[in-house]
């Protein structure tokens, strides 16, 4: 196998699965397909990038590899390479601090405090 096999492999297996999982698609035909897929299985599998690209990359495999052994090696090769790029290429959502403030004047238990133990006990403490 050639180099530049594995590299059109790769990026074919990135492009195809990003495009299913989380694009448009041109005229919107992507987006009808997730939402006609639904929270079933499919619709589960066109929402995870990395159980997609799995699925993406066995055809891929099978048409670049040239024996059997390589093909059953490019599968999750294809695979772990677009879910490397997919984490080099996402962009980080931005998440907001959480708030935090102290206020010395709330306070979530009272002690009582007694002259003796003998208050305690007809409290039923």
């Amino acid at each position: 196998m050639r180099f530049y096999w594995l590299a059109l492999g790769l990026l074919a297996t990135w492009r195809i699965t990003h495009l299913l999982q989380a694009e448009d698609g041109p005229w919107d035909i992507i987006v009808r397909l997730r939402r006609r897929a639904g929270n079933g299985l499919w619709g589960k599998l066109l929402d995870c990038f990395y159980c997609l690209s799995v699925w993406v990359a066995a055809p891929l495999a099978f048409l670049t590899g040239e024996t059997w052994p390589e093909r059953l090696l490019l599968w999750p090769a294809l695979s772990g390479g677009a879910i490397l790029l997919e984490r080099l290429t996402a962009r980080k959502e931005a998440t907001e601090p959480a708030v935090f403030w102290e206020d010395e004047d709330v306070v979530l238990r009272k002690e009582q405090t007694t002259a003796s133990g003998d208050d305690r006990r007809a409290a039923g403490e």
